[in-house]
C-alpha cells in the first residue's frame, strides 16, 4: 500500500486533482468531508461551543461564516479550534487508511489535507504532493468563485506561502493551464505512484 499526502492553498485546485485521482482508481480520503461530519457530533459541536460561544444557526448546525469571522480575526481561538479538530480527523483518516489497506493491499491511497504542511502530518506519508499555482492564479480562482478581494487576499494570507510548501513535496503538481493539461499531469503522477506502490 502506498500512502499519499496531497496538500496544496486555497485556489490551487487540490480538490480538482483529488477528484481526478478518483477516477484514475485511487482511493481518495479527504480531511474537509471528515470535518464536515465531525461538525455534526453533539460532543465536537459542545466543545466548539466552549471554544467559541455560540456560532450556531437556527437549526442548531454550525455557521460556518461566524466560525470563519472568529478564526480569522483570532489567532488564538483559531489554534484552541485546531487543537480541538486535528487530533479527531487524524484518528478518523488512520481508521479510514487501516479499513483500505485491509480490502486492498495494494492500493494507491490519496489523502487530502490543506493543512497537512502546517500540522507536520505529511510525515505520515510515503509520498507528499504539493499542487502548486502562484498567488495571482490562486487570487483569480477565488475571485471567479465570487469571493471578494479583500476576504480573498486574507484566505491567502492566513496560508503557509505555496511557494513554502512547495518545499516539503515530494511531487509538484503545477495547475496553471487548462483542466485537460492537469489531467495529463494527474495521469501521470499516477502511473508513477502504481509503480512505487507495488
Amino acid at each position: 500500500m502506498l500512502k499519499v499526502g496531497l496538500t496544496g492553498s486555497i485556489g490551487t485546485g487540490k480538490s480538482t486533482v483529488s477528484k481526478i485521482f478518483k477516477e484514475l482508481g485511487a482511493y481518495v480520503i479527504d480531511a474537509d468531508q471528515i470535518v464536515h461530519s465531525l461538525l455534526k457530533e453533539e460532543s465536537v459541536k459542545e466543545k466548539i461551543r466552549e471554544i467559541l460561544g455560540n456560532v450556531f444557526d437556527d437549526k442548531g448546525e454550525i455557521d460556518k461564516k461566524k466560525v470563519a469571522e472568529i478564526i480569522f480575526n483570532n489567532p488564538e481561538k483559531k489554534k484552541q479550534l485546531e487543537a480541538l479538530i486535528h487530533p479527531l480527523v487524524f484518528e478518523r483518516i488512520q481508521e479510514k487508511i487501516k479499513n483500505i489497506e485491509k480490502k486492498d493491499p495494494d492500493a494507491v491511497v490519496v489523502v487530502e489535507v490543506p493543512l497537512m504542511i502546517e500540522t507536520g502530518s505529511y510525515k505520515n506519508y510515503d509520498v507528499v504532493i504539493v499542487v502548486y499555482a502562484p498567488e495571482e492564479i490562486q487570487l483569480k480562482r477565488l475571485l471567479n468563485r465570487g469571493m471578494e478581494k479583500e476576504d480573498a487576499l486574507k484566505r491567502i494570507k492566513s496560508q503557509m506561502p505555496i511557494d513554502e510548501k512547495v518545499k516539503y513535496a515530494d511531487i509538484v503538481i503545477e495547475n496553471t493551464g487548462t483542466l485537460e493539461e492537469l489531467k495529463k499531469k494527474v495521469e501521470n503522477v499516477y502511473r508513477e505512484l502504481k509503480r512505487r506502490g507495488r
